[in-house]
């Protein structure tokens, strides 16, 4: 790993201290282990109350009362915390995980935690900007792994552009994901692609601010 190229399957990542990011995945883990047990009978009701108490509710930013307070505020990141399933949470999970150790060398693990919020809350309010009048929750760690995408892009763009050579491989890297995810919401229509694209633009704004020189790998 370089100051240019960053590469998530290098070995040497999975010696990098990445503690808040394991407690992040955690969280999110126990969670919605929580509300599949609970979904096998035991208390079938629950995932809807978490949804309707932590889910991205764009109605709520209308005319929709909340249910408490400050719930047009904290669903801007509550949402982020529950998924809507065991292979939902596993492929945030392991992404998250897989680019936030990148994340975690280039800046620090408080400004990964910091990058993913940020970008969370990006990916809620652009969600909510395409938003149709259907009352359907949002919910998902997507946008804060779509900033993690973008982080990593952006910074390899800067050490390409710093080296003084062709960035070819990031625009090609991004114009392929651009198309996947396309892709992806004619196969999954329901996916929240808006709040893809929101955590994608929060993590590349956020990019240069949060740097700093890559320690090196052991």
């Amino acid at each position: 790993m370089s100051n240019i190229e960053f590469d998530p399957r290098d070995p040497r990542l999975s010696y990098v201290d990445a503690r808040a990011l394991w407690a992040l995945v955690g969280v999110f883990a126990a969670i919605e282990l929580a509300l599949t047990v609970a979904d096998w009978g035991i208390a079938p009701n629950l995932r809807g109350t978490a949804f309707i108490y932590g889910a991205f509710w764009s109605a709520l930013l209308d005319e929709t009362l909340p249910v408490y307070a400050l719930q047009p505020y904290t669903m801007f990141v509550t949402h982020a915390f529950l998924h809507g399933s065991l292979i939902h949470l596993g492929l945030n999970g392991a992404i998250l995980l897989a680019i936030g150790r990148i994340i975690v060398v280039g800046s620090s693990q408080s400004r990964a935690v910091l990058i993913f919020l940020l970008s969370a809350i990006g990916g809620a309010a652009v969600y909510n900007a395409f938003a149709g009048p259907e009352l359907a929750p949002m919910v998902g760690a997507s946008g804060g792994v779509f900033g993690y995408f973008a982080v990593w892009k952006r910074w390899e763009l800067q050490g390409y552009r710093a080296a003084g050579v062709s960035a070819d491989p990031v625009w090609k890297f991004l114009i392929g994901f651009l198309v996947i995810n396309v892709a992806l919401t004619f196969v999954m229509p329901n996916i929240a692609w808006a709040a893809h694209l929101g955590g994608f633009i929060t993590g590349w704004l956020l990019a240069p601010a949060l740097r700093r020189a890559p320690r090196p790998l052991m």
